[in-house]
């Protein structure tokens, strides 16, 4: 499913047009996405719970050469599916 397909389906769920139901979608995840810019976790019960993680500075290797670099830190999203989506998945 991809994002059209998931528009569609809200929009089908709800009997709201396509265009309103992006606008819904497109506001959910501006908003995902503005709380986990803040640092902040997203808990949608039932569903998952989204958050950062920072990870820190590394040493890796470059697989073709075998030669030594620094691997930066960074911050990636992490998502633990709640127990709801867990059992529906089942």
């Amino acid at each position: 499913m991809n994002k059209l397909d998931l528009i569609a389906s809200v929009a089908d769920e709800t009997e709201l047009p396509r265009a309103k139901a992006a606008e819904v979608v497109d506001a959910v995840f501006a908003a995902i996405e503005g709380a986990l810019k803040k640092k902040e976790e997203v808990r949608l019960v039932g569903f998952g719970t989204f958050a950062t993680a920072d990870r820190k500075e590394s040493m890796g290797r470059n697989p073709r050469t075998g030669e030594e670099m620094k691997i930066p830190a960074s911050t990636s999203v992490r998502f633990k599916p709640g127990k709801g989506l867990r059992d529906a998945v089942n």
